[in-house]
């Protein structure tokens, strides 16, 4: 089926009488001290797409690795495979039974050309050597039917995220994989390279293949799914139907409670005081362009734009991160020589990263390390002693109140889920008493409870008179979260959408700014009103 059809094909819910392609029967597994899955159930058809969701922790990643025989389960479990019992006991038997897992971290590499991606660990050999030249002749089928815009022989290295994630689906693909598991596809992915995976799920579903998706993103799974199954701390919840789908059912499903309130910010119900920061001018001479705003005391300051818009590089210059080529940053009215993140945590300001795995944890240090890292030093003993007494105390209250999920403070960064290392990242922030907060991207790859536990933290922050700048490029986030929204566009602020209860035409607002569908060329700020 062409791209463009698949774009638009309607859903193919699978039917009582078929059987089913995989079915997962009383699945647990037991780690040392911990039962991360108890007696799961999953169903899956032929033709479907399948959303399994759930908060992290909640044993997804888990069953997912039992199918794809990285882990072996417990016994008492079954895996049945078109209506056959099968025995999943490692990698190669999960591949001969036609599993395949695409995962968030993409497994290529990079040195090698597309064609040996897709053979990898299967190469062809011709008189004992790899025979590059059939590998390569064979995979053209694939990618063309794919619609591809690389050949075999394109190094992986040149290719973009999205080309290396189609790498992955070809793969996939050229071994006749009859069940497919993706794994947050769209995380690193912009909007039209989005559009795009959407639509070669869509034909890989019109061919008959079983797709499992796993997304935090309600909105994928609206557009995409036309099953979920939820797990709960490792137990089976339930599965919806197409028909019974809706966020609220899916929410009470995952969490256990109704988060009916799920964005509870009530506009204009905290006074914004004075102005706590002033950006005026700031340019990198590159992606950002002469940008100034004022933020105030107690507001929560949404930055909105499509990827590539300049926002965290903007972010970046605020606090210092990148060499700024022009422009001057006012906290509380007074000037800041700022050069350096330490200049701008000194001064009030700090700065959540997207990038919280590269740039913002210490994965293989302790809970209790990431959280007093920028402050240890603050309440030092004489003689320049660490005040283990005080850190521990410190610890032990951000776990409490920011709801961190760990056994104990020692453990490593790297083990917890995605929302608990927010929790981790944020709680080292907040311990520096900011003025000025930096949130980019806070609830990327965090499941809707954790979701739900940062939602309150900024409101709470906010009330409290801290002047939040929030990055997010989900829409209904920003306009559930802001008091009002500045646009990027092209590098440039190109207008302010004031907070509405019309939260769909202040959307429209936005995306119209972003996308110079309101026929602005980028320039000076605009206000709409």
């Amino acid at each position: 089926m062409p791209l463009s059809e698949a774009l638009h094909s309607p859903s193919r819910v699978p039917h009582g009488a078929v059987p089913p392609l995989l079915e997962l029967r009383n699945i647990s597994k037991t780690f040392p001290g911990v039962k991360a899955l108890s007696n799961v159930q999953l169903t899956v058809y032929a033709g479907e797409v399948h959303a399994l969701m759930g908060e992290n922790g909640a044993g997804k990643s888990t069953l997912m690795k039992i199918l794809s025989g990285a882990y072996i389960a417990d016994d008492g479990g079954e895996c049945r495979i078109a209506s056959q019992p099968v025995v999943i006991d490692g990698p190669a038997a999960a591949r001969a039974h036609g599993v395949a897992v695409i995962y968030q971290e993409l497994s290529l590499a990079p040195n090698l050309s597309v064609a040996e991606n897709i053979y990898l660990g299967r190469h062809l050999h011709r008189h004992g050597m790899v025979d590059r030249a059939e590998m390569s002749r064979a995979c053209e089928a694939t990618l063309a039917r794919l619609g591809a815009d690389f050949t075999p022989d394109t190094p992986v290295r040149a290719l973009s995220i999205a080309q290396r994630q189609l790498v992955e689906i070809a793969r996939a693909v050229h071994f006749e994989t009859r069940i497919l598991v993706m794994d947050e596809p769209t995380t690193p992915l912009s909007t039209r390279e989005t559009d795009r995976l959407f639509a070669l799920i869509r034909q890989l579903r019109a061919e008959g293949m079983a797709i499992i998706y796993i997304s935090h993103r309600m909105a994928e799974i609206d557009e995409l799914a036309d099953r979920v199954t939820v797990l709960r701390d490792g137990c089976f919840v339930g599965t919806l139907e197409r028909e019974t789908l809706t966020q609220a059912a899916l929410v009470k499903m995952m969490v256990g409670r109704d988060l009916s309130g799920f964005y509870t910010k009530t506009h204009g119900e905290v006074e914004p005081g004075e102005i706590m920061l002033s950006v005026r001018n700031m340019s990198d001479g590159r992606r950002v362009r002469e940008c100034s705003f004022d933020l105030r005391a107690g507001e929560v300051l949404g930055l909105a734009g499509l990827v590539g818009a300049g926002r965290t590089e903007l972010a970046r210059l605020i606090f210092g991160a990148d060499v700024r080529s022009n422009g001057a940053v006012f906290v509380a009215g007074a000037p800041l020589a700022i050069t350096s993140p330490r200049q701008a945590i000194d001064a009030g300001i700090a700065y959540l990263t997207e990038d919280r795995k590269l740039q913002g944890l210490f994965l293989d240090q302790s809970v209790h390390e990431n959280i007093n890292l920028i402050v240890a030093a603050r309440d030092a003993l004489r003689g320049g002693r660490l005040n283990r007494g005080s850190g521990r105390r410190r610890t032990a209250e951000a776990i409490r109140s920011l709801g961190i999920r760990v056994a104990h403070a020692q453990v490593n960064v790297g083990s917890l889920s995605g929302g608990n290392q927010q929790k981790v990242m944020l709680s080292r922030l907040l311990e520096t008493k900011p003025r000025v907060l930096i949130l980019d991207e806070p609830t990327r790859g965090v499941d809707i409870g954790a979701k739900a536990e940062i939602y309150r933290l900024i409101n709470e922050l906010a009330r409290s008179g801290v002047a939040v700048l929030l990055i997010s490029s989900e829409l209904p986030e920003v306009v559930g979260l802001c008091d009002r929204v500045l646009v990027m566009r092209e590098g440039e602020l190109v207008g302010e959408v004031p907070a509405s209860a019309d939260a769909g035409a202040t959307q429209e607002r936005i995306i119209a700014l972003a996308t110079g569908a309101d026929g602005q060329s980028p320039g000076p700020a605009a206000v709409l009103h």
